[in-house]
């Protein structure tokens, strides 16, 4: 035991034991019992083996099948390692199939999460600029409606507005003639190279402007109501408003739906299947997915099309990258204080 002296008031040294040192208490590890393995097993191991089995096995074996000339139909698979990789890049059709793909995935995000945002706001927050904070009159019959296209399917959304397309006795030809614009009269909306891709990307914006003005409702709702109201008090208009406490609040909400809609864009397959199954006039609409699925199914190439469908996996993940950088580099890992 080691000791310490100290004088008391009488100038007297007392030899005291010193302090001991704290111990470190070592915690015993506890055994692993039938319940721990088993839970372990059923919540994260089978997740990780269903995983791996039905997403990233499936992504290896397309790239194995990349490097071969293998028809699909054969089980001849000779090994031409980056052939096809060269060849799609050298192809127009499928350099104008991404090029579309790339200007839906400017676009179409943009245009659906800015819709989305306003609608959300004016059923949340949108009413009278006195009293209780509160959306507009009978914001719930607005909320059913926006969502309702999204509760169409694909397949049916496409043949719908095919129809309202129609040159000769589609809806939206008839309604432009009848105010007076003769100049639509037998308008091809599908097939001019000028207006294909404007009339795909609307009715693909009307398929999914609702669900995203559901999702950023739920987000604006979680926002005290105390912080719109120190802002009406401050003298802070809606567009004010929005750009300082909505939209900081709920950009993880937005960051998921740029990523979902970009990912959208860059498949976007059934939606232009079902509008201009062709590509379009002069390829116009044509995108990716439909080249890859031309290749494999019409030309019987398979390891080109599974070339197609790496560059387009790859593409994605570059893109759900990307947003997390321009998240993260505008500070949108940081936490906002109320």
């Amino acid at each position: 035991m080691k000791t310490q002296q100290s004088r008391n008031d009488d100038g007297l040294a007392a030899v005291v034991p010193a302090p001991a040192p704290p111990q470190v208490i070592k915690r015993r590890r506890k055994p692993l019992t039938w319940d721990k393995v088993s839970f372990f097993g059923v919540f994260l191991g089978l997740p990780l083996a269903i995983y791996l089995l039905f997403v990233i096995w499936p992504f290896i074996q397309a790239f194995g099948y990349s490097l071969t000339d293998w028809s699909g139909f054969s089980p001849n698979q000779n090994f031409i390692g980056l052939e096809n990789y060269v060849k799609i890049f050298t192809d127009d059709i499928f350099m104008k199939a991404m090029s579309n793909n790339i200007v839906l995935v400017i676009f179409l995000p943009i245009i659906t999460i800015i819709l989305s945002l306003v609608l959300a706001s004016l059923v949340t927050v949108g009413g009278s600029s006195k009293g209780q904070i509160k959306g507009l009159r009978n914001s719930s019959f607005y909320r059913v409606v926006s969502f309702f296209p999204y509760t169409i399917p694909a397949v049916a959304i496409g043949i719908m507005w095919g129809q309202i397309y129609d040159p000769s006795g589609g809806l939206l030809n008839g309604i432009l003639t009848g105010m007076g614009l003769d100049q639509f009269k037998d308008f091809a909306w599908l097939g001019d190279k000028n207006t294909a891709m404007i009339a795909t990307m609307f009715v693909i914006v009307w398929g999914f402007v609702g669900f995203y003005m559901v999702l950023f409702v739920a987000g604006i709702k979680g926002i005290p109501a105390e912080l719109f109201e120190a802002a009406r008090i401050d003298g802070a208009g809606r567009f004010r408003t929005a750009m300082s406490i909505t939209i900081p609040l709920i950009r993880d909400n937005i960051q998921t739906a740029y990523i979902y809609m970009g990912i959208l864009a860059l498949d976007a397959f059934v939606y232009m299947a079902a509008l201009n199954s062709g590509g379009g006039p002069d390829n116009s609409t044509l995108v990716m997915a439909q080249q890859l699925f031309f290749t494999a199914f019409s030309k019987g190439q398979f390891g080109l099309a599974s070339a197609m469908g790496v560059v387009l996996a790859v593409a994605t993940l570059i893109f759900s990258g990307l947003v997390f950088l321009v998240n993260r580099l505008t500070g949108g890992d940081k936490d906002v204080s109320l």
